[in-house]
């Protein structure tokens, strides 16, 4: 599976594990709650870790855990939910965050460039086909009006 990381279409090796499901070797996102649950057994995990947030869920849960994260990727489950907006942003700025935040789920290919203005770096598209499409959106504007985390 192909993703765009730093403006750059890129394989991913990256693999989310279900709440139910078994861990597995390799680099792995967690949700939230298994984090939570799961935290020791998780620290000592063959492979890199990261954790999905949800719209719901708060990223000051995660606050003085994100050294222990390659990865957050924050999930959005509807196109009109723009809460996964104000988490991008709380991690970069708030937190000063400086890893892989990775949008994935049901959002669109033009609104790519303005989940990279609220910090966002990594794209998990639906449709493979579209990359070439929201990568170029990255490039749509060249003045803006207001500041960013990039």
């Amino acid at each position: 599976m192909q993703i765009i990381k730093d403006k750059q279409i890129i394989n991913d090796n990256w693999s989310h594990v279900p709440d139910d499901a078994e861990l597995k070797v390799g680099d792995i996102t967690v949700s939230l709650a298994r984090w939570k649950k799961d935290k020791q057994q998780l620290l000592h995990h063959d492979g890199k870790i990261g954790v999905r947030l949800e719209p719901s869920d708060s990223v000051d849960d995660i606050a003085e855990n994100l050294g222990k994260f390659e990865l957050i990727e924050l999930n959005f489950p509807a196109f009109a939910d723009g809460r996964t907006f104000s988490h991008a942003w709380l991690l970069r700025n708030r937190y000063q965050y400086k890893g892989e935040i990775r949008a994935t789920g049901h959002y669109m290919p033009d609104q790519v460039f303005y989940l990279s203005r609220v910090g966002i770096n990594a794209f998990n598209l639906e449709k493979t086909e579209d990359l070439p499409v929201a990568l170029s959106t990255l490039n749509d504007f060249t003045v803006t009006y207001q500041n960013s985390t990039n």
